[in-house]
């Protein structure tokens, strides 16, 4: 299920990473991955500076205002609305991310034809890792 904070779809996702880094507990997921990296550079936020905001123990809602608060690059909701809806439907563009997304795809979904983006797959990883089937 894609759940977007302020329209921006990869945002709770992130939060949700950081928090876990800062508490010792993320496992193999990764804050300021090269798909967070996207969204940080699209508001221009400083991953660091963001980070210590999470390590403060603000909520969801409290980081947003911080990051529309903050960002160096200001978006309309029209502008994050868009950002976002591309970002959904991407799908892998270099030899080497379609190679990392099809052996990521075959571990967690191999029947499932409907994972094309990058949005889908995370989906299905989230979902497949916390117990869900496939």
């Amino acid at each position: 299920m894609r759940v977007r904070l302020g329209g921006f779809l990869i945002l709770p996702r992130m939060l949700d990473k950081g928090r876990a880094e800062i508490a010792g507990t993320h496992g193999e997921y990764h804050y300021n991955c090269p798909l967070d990296q996207r969204l940080l550079e699209f508001v221009g936020i400083d991953p660091v500076q963001l980070r210590e905001q999470l390590a403060q123990g603000k909520g969801d809602g409290e980081i947003l205002h911080w990051i529309l608060s903050n960002a160096q690059h200001p978006r309309t909701q029209f502008e994050i609305e868009q950002w976002s809806a591309y970002q959904e439907a991407r799908g892998t563009a270099a030899l080497e991310q379609r190679e990392y997304f099809q052996n990521l795809h075959r571990q967690v979904g191999p029947l499932r034809e409907d994972i094309a983006s990058w949005a889908d797959l995370l989906d299905l990883d989230d979902y497949v890792s916390f117990g869900g089937k496939a």
